[in-house]
């Protein structure tokens, strides 16, 4: 038996209103349905010295933590591979607790078992939100207690192109090229890093066409530059511009096209982006920083408003998918 118009509609209309206060600690809105990201509560980021790094032991060093499933923790990570830090800082691995909605430090991390844990035992205030990715130092002996230095993305990865390093010719961030990376910054981190998340956060259709199209939009942009200045965004170096999109494209088949909606176009009707994110994928290490399976069960798992029923679907072979040639018809 067919059930009942006005039960389905009743059914719907409840729904949609549950679903709306779920989205509200999720994901605020403006009043038509646009994302708005909340202000991030971010420490001013500090580098250490070479010296200072080179009296202590590896159980002193600076904790670089990340999450694998976090684009902004995974821009970290790439300098962190390509600059080759690991002599001068240990990188450890937050995971997500889907339940209780929080950072999970499994080991423990000086003593500490949560990321919001060891965030106060920094002295950070109690409302204070513990994100990744953020560097801890556990030998600060002058306040007889860890100290965060720093938690933002942008501003850590540009203190990670200058930390101490046996690669230290490698800069990602060179002085004439200055103007070219903050150009694309200004242009990558709204229209498609915090881009793709307008489009799967949206409430309403007119929200998430709006910002589909300013997505595609981007890719566009970015496409035409690649064509006439390639290979890498700024040109014949690799930058922190290159760092800054590679995130966000290198999840586009596994996350962002099925769970946000970025379906637009394939990401390879853009030739120049796919041998861009070929190529960038292809340097040593690289590959090791990306972890699909982390990354479906996080988005697929995590954020229930999206996918209520919790079932994480399997996905294609990242590495195959990427290494892939552009149809020749494109």
């Amino acid at each position: 038996m067919a059930i009942p118009p006005v039960v389905v509609n009743a059914s719907k209309n409840f729904w949609n209103w549950e679903w709306n206060q779920l989205m509200n600690g999720l994901a605020p809105s403006d009043s038509e349905g646009n994302y708005r990201r909340p202000p991030s509560q971010h420490k001013k980021a500090i580098a250490l010295s070479k010296d200072l790094l080179s009296q202590r032991s590896i159980e002193q060093l600076p904790r670089l933590i990340i999450g694998r499933s976090c684009p902004w923790a995974h821009r970290t990570w790439l300098v962190y591979e390509i600059r080759k830090l690991h002599k001068s800082l240990v990188l450890v691995t937050a995971k997500v607790d889907h339940n209780g909605g929080r950072w999970r430090l499994d080991p423990p991390l000086l003593g500490c078992n949560s990321l919001l844990d060891l965030y106060q035992k920094c002295g950070e205030p109690p409302n204070h939100r513990a994100t990744v990715p953020v560097i801890i130092d556990p030998g600060s002996s002058k306040l007889n207690r860890p100290l965060l230095l720093g938690n933002e993305s942008t501003q850590l990865i540009e203190v990670l192109n200058e930390w101490p390093s046996d690669s230290s010719e490698i800069n990602l961030e060179p002085k004439e090229l200055g103007l070219s990376i903050k150009k694309w910054a200004e242009l990558i981190g709204p229209l498609l890093n915090d881009g793709v998340y307008r489009c799967g956060f949206a409430r309403s259709q007119i929200a998430y066409e709006t910002a589909c199209n300013k997505v595609f939009e981007t890719l566009a942009t970015i496409e035409e530059e690649l064509s006439n200045k390639g290979p890498w965004l700024c040109g014949e170096k690799l930058t922190l511009a290159d760092i800054r999109l590679f995130p966000t494209l290198i999840r586009w088949e596994m996350v962002y096209m099925p769970l946000f909606g970025c379906s637009k176009e394939p990401l390879w009707t853009f030739p120049n982006i796919w041998e861009w994110r070929k190529k960038l994928m292809n340097i040593p290490n690289i590959s090791k920083t990306c972890d699909p399976n982390a990354w479906r069960k996080d988005y697929f798992g995590a954020l229930f408003p999206l996918n209520p029923s919790n079932i994480v679907p399997l996905g294609p072979n990242l590495e195959k998918i990427v290494n892939a040639n552009v149809p020749k018809w494109i």
